[in-house]
C-alpha cells in the first residue's frame, strides 16, 4: 500500500491539512514564490546569453546581404557590425557577471544608432531591442 501523493503547489494550514494554493498567487506564508526552475539564475544567464549569441550570428550573417541587396555598406560599418557582434559574444560569455545585463542593453541602444550607418541596422537593431527587452522581463519574474 502506498501512501498517496503530495501535490507539490499544496500549502499546509495550522491544522496539518493540505491547503490549494492557486496557480500565480504568491505562498500566503510569506515565502516567495517559486519559479518550479532548479537554478532559475543559470536559466536566465543562458536565455540572455542565448539571446547575445543569435544576435551576433544574425549580425555576422546580415553583412554580405546588406552588402549586396542594400549598397552603401562601407568598410566603417563593417568594422562596426563586426565589433558589435564580437561585443555580443563576449557579453555572453560573461552573464554570470550582474553588469553584463546592463552592458546588454548598452549594445542594443549600440545596434540602434548603427542604424545612422545603413538602415537596415536600425531594423535589426528594433527586432533586437524588442528580444533583450522581453529577457529582461523574463528575468523579472522568474528572479523577482
Amino acid at each position: 500500500m502506498t501512501s498517496p501523493e503530495r501535490d507539490p503547489h499544496a500549502i499546509e494550514d495550522p491544522t496539518g491539512s493540505p491547503v490549494e494554493q492557486p496557480v500565480g498567487e504568491e505562498p500566503t506564508d510569506g515565502q516567495p514564490r517559486r519559479s518550479g526552475l532548479r537554478n532559475p539564475e543559470r536559466a536566465v544567464r543562458g536565455l540572455g546569453a542565448g539571446t547575445l549569441s543569435l544576435e551576433a550570428l544574425v549580425l555576422l550573417l546580415a553583412i554580405q546581404p546588406i552588402r549586396v541587396v542594400g549598397g552603401d555598406l562601407g568598410g566603417v560599418a563593417i568594422g562596426a557590425v563586426v565589433a558589435l557582434a564580437v561585443a555580443a559574444v563576449v557579453l555572453a560569455g560573461m552573464m554570470r557577471r550582474p553588469w553584463a545585463w546592463n552592458a546588454g542593453t548598452v549594445l542594443q541602444g549600440l545596434l540602434l544608432l548603427g542604424g545612422l550607418l545603413h538602415w537596415s541596422l536600425l531594423g535589426l537593431g528594433i527586432i533586437f531591442a524588442l528580444v533583450w527587452a522581453y529577457a529582461l522581463h523574463v528575468r523579472r519574474v522568474i528572479l523577482g
